[in-house]
Formats: C-alpha cells, structure tokens, sequence
C-alpha cells in the first residue's frame, strides 16, 4: 500500500502546489496589471505562466523524486530527466521575461516620443536585441544541459584545451555566417535601415518586415517577399526613401501638343491636388521640360507624406489630367500631322511651274499689248 500511496502522494502534491502556486501568481499579476494600467509589464508577464508553472513542477519533482522511491532502478535517469526538463523550462522562463521587459521599454519610448524614424530605429535595436539575447540563453541552458552529463564533463578539459584552433577552424569555416551575424549588428545600431522603412533594393521598393543577424526581408508593394543577407546593405549601395523623413516629392510626365492650354492645366492640378486625400499639402507645381518637332514634356511635382501616399496621388493625376484633356481640350492630346505643311507667300512650290516661266505652244504666244495689258 505504501509503494502507491507514496508516488501518488509526492507526484500529486507537487503538481497540486504547482498549480496553486501559479494561479496564486497570476492573480497577482492580473491585479497589478489593473491597478497599473499605464504600463504592459504585468499583462506581458501574464504569457510567462506556462513556464512558470514548469519551473515549479520540475524543481518540486526534482527536489521530492527520491522520497517517492519510484523506478528505483531508473533512479539516475529519471533525476537527470527531471534536471533537463528543469534547466529548458528555466530558460524558456528567462526569454519570456526578459521578452516583457524590452517590450515594455519600448512601448514606453514610442508613447514619449513622436517621431516616426525614432521609434522604428528603437524598434529595429530591441528586436535584435531579444535575438541575442534569446540566442545567448540558449547556448546557455544547452552547454547546462551537456555538463549533466559525466562524459561531457570528461571532456571538458580536452575542449578548452584545443579552443583555439577549434575557434580558428570554426571563424573560418563560419565566415559569411559571421559576417552577416556583425553586419545585422551594425544595421541595428548604425541606423542605417529600420524596420517599416521604405527601400528599393535590386530595382524593387518595398518595406522593411523583418531584421535578423542574418537576414532582412523586405515586403514589396505587391506582397512578395524578398530575403536577402544583411551583408547586403553593408556592402552595397540602396536606397532609403525613410532616411531623415518619410516625406517624398514624386514627379508626372505627360506628352501634349504644343497648343496645350498650360495656365487651365495648372489650375487644374491644383484641383486635383487639393481633392485627394494624398496629398499633404507642401507643393505642387507644372512646367515644360522638354520639347520635341511633334511634342512637348509637361512635368507634374506633388508631395506626400510617405512612399504609398506617392504612389496614390501620382497615378490619381495622371488618370485626372489624362481625362480631363480627352473631354476638355482634345486638341492639347498629342497627334501625327499628316497634312501638308503650310507655305509662306512666294514660296515655290515643288513640281509646280510659276506662271511667268510657263512655255506655251508656237502661235499661242502672249502678244506685248497682251502683256502690256
């Protein structure tokens, strides 16, 4: 009776006080979290439970596995069981609340400040941040888990002894990796590219969606996504339309003849400009950039307030000019003269005799009083 009352008692009680203790904890939090509205941090650490409640069972069954006298001929393994499960639940506990601390940093920031740019390079560090940080916790809780073991402590010794050509080996064999793993450091606090900054890389622009220590991946206007290392922007040269502001100047180029009324025009990108929603107000303006024998360039500049915005009202231009021309002034519409170009007066015509010059048949000759006439 005992050999059953025992591991009932011990595996029951600790998964009974396991579970009072983590609801007694999360009660706690809730009401901080109410009483503490201004600040995420307790409704973060809410997501934290799990592991907690891990943590607890596997340190209470750790700690109690002997006097339950269970599998007694499993004894070291079932302990060493327990004490890995213990050390990944531990550092699954440590990412989730340091993953609440930065973000509760950050919400912080972002409510202070206002600026866009600031805050996506703030948020570009943090996500990186947590990389690291999640990466180093890791190896951590791994190399914790192998010293369990009696044969990795063996070797131990014979490891450290030879780290430095293992660490020759590795760098070499490791370059690119590593050379990425800096360069998304370097991305991250050299302000060089943010998260939702808009770019254009290899002839396609999209946004920013994801910054690694190894690669970027950029989400273009059609929602394709383009992953590329992050050796790439250190290397190479692109373009940032969100660098120092995401305000941008587009342009649009139409071909009119050259009767084309260009004061109505202006006037009527100005109603344009002013109906769309786009537009942020800084500028417009039309001019003539250029001129061919059968047309001329007309330029459109409008403003907006970011790189989509742009987009918008530069196609709602063209389309509005464009029909605004076909229903007002069709003649301002670019065409192929195929009519015979008109001549100044006396200028001789090609093929054609003038009359003076005529030679007319014997007999049929003007006479002087004729001429004189």
């Amino acid at each position: 009776m005992e050999t059953i009352l025992r591991p009932l008692l011990v595996i029951g009680g600790s998964v009974l006080l396991t579970l009072l203790i983590g609801w007694a904890t999360d009660r706690l939090m809730r009401k901080a979290d109410d009483r503490h509205g201004e600040t995420p941090l307790w409704g973060l650490l809410r997501r934290a439970r799990v592991p907690w409640q891990v943590v607890l069972c596997a340190a209470l069954l750790r700690g109690s596995y002997d006097e339950s006298r269970l599998l007694q001929e499993h004894h070291v393994a079932v302990g060493r069981v327990l004490t890995l499960v213990l050390i990944g639940a531990a550092a699954w506990l440590a990412i989730r609340i340091a993953a609440a601390v930065v973000e509760t940093s950050y919400s912080r920031y972002a409510r202070a400040h206002h600026d866009p740019a600031r805050v996506r390079r703030v948020r570009t560090q943090v996500s990186l941040i947590m990389r690291v940080v999640s990466a180093v916790v890791g190896v951590v809780a791994g190399a914790a888990m192998l010293l369990t073991f009696p044969a990795f402590r063996a070797a131990g010794a014979s490891l450290l002894a030879s780290a430095g050509i293992l660490g020759i080996v590795a760098g070499v064999a490791a370059q690119s990796t590593l050379s990425n793993m800096f360069a998304g450091l370097q991305i991250a606090f050299g302000d060089m590219v943010r998260i939702g900054d808009t770019v254009v890389v290899d002839e396609e622009w999209g946004t920013v969606e994801e910054i690694t220590l190894t690669f970027l991946t950029v989400r273009t206007w059609d929602e394709r996504r383009i992953t590329m290392p992050v050796s790439y922007f250190t290397a190479k040269a692109f373009e940032n339309w969100s660098r120092g502001g995401a305000q941008m100047t587009g342009t649009v180029y139409l071909h009119v003849d050259h009767s084309a009324p260009l004061d109505a025009m202006r006037e009527k990108l100005r109603d344009i400009v002013r109906e769309c929603p786009a537009w942020d107000g800084r500028d417009y303006g039309l001019v003539v950039t250029d001129s061919t024998p059968s047309t001329m360039e007309v330029r459109a500049l409008v403003t907006a307030k970011d790189a989509d915005d742009l987009w918008t009202i530069r196609v709602t231009v063209r389309e509005q000019l464009i029909r605004w021309l076909t229903e007002r002034h069709p003649y301002a519409l670019p065409r192929v003269n195929a009519a015979d170009a008109v001549l100044p007066p006396g200028f001789p015509v090609p093929g054609r005799v003038p009359p003076a010059r005529r030679t007319l048949p014997r007999g049929q000759q003007p006479s002087a009083r004729s001429e004189r006439a």
